[in-house]
């Protein structure tokens, strides 16, 4: 995360707002596997002393091109993405145990609770889901299920590299 010039100082103020974001919307915790509690504590809850609360982009409001400057805006939304992005590659995997070839690790099974682990969501989103039914493969092994999503109860079926078990 080299920027090829300096940053000014509300540039780097923006940047560290986005990555303090993304760094305060994680799981604290380990999450209950009550599907009847599928409240997450993050550092964002502590924050605001709020439950529901989430920063997306979409709370910034309209924004007209004299009230920003653009390139430098365009700036901090890269250097944030390449945070994003380095966060996805190199922390959630480490939520996710991969024994693959090494042991036999569990199926993902019925009330099981999971983290989508998604590249199109937003930064400060980390969607908890409940597996609702799963589906074999011809080795007998679960490839893929059907996740029924906490927040707005929508049902998805998705491969299970895409969730991490809680």
């Amino acid at each position: 995360m080299q920027p090829e010039e300096a940053l000014t100082h509300d540039v780097l103020n923006t940047l560290m707002a986005e990555v303090s974001a993304i760094v305060n919307s994680r799981p604290l915790v380990p999450v209950s596997t009550d599907p009847e509690n599928p409240l997450i504590l993050t550092p964002a809850m502590l924050l605001t002393q709020k439950t529901d609360y989430v920063f997306t982009s979409d709370h910034l409001g309209e924004f007209d091109k004299r009230d920003l400057c653009l390139a430098e805006w365009r700036r901090v939304q890269a250097l944030a993405s390449v945070f994003w992005s380095r966060w996805r590659k190199e922390y959630l995997p480490l939520l996710q145990q991969r024994r693959k070839w090494t042991e036999d690790r569990r199926d993902l099974i019925e009330g099981d609770v999971i983290l989508l682990k998604d590249k199109n969501i937003c930064r400060t989103q980390w969607p908890v889901g409940i597996i609702v039914n799963s589906f074999k493969s011809s080795d007998e092994h679960v490839r893929k299920a059907e996740v029924r999503f906490t927040k707005h109860y929508t049902l998805c079926k998705t491969p299970v590299s895409f969730l991490v078990e809680l």
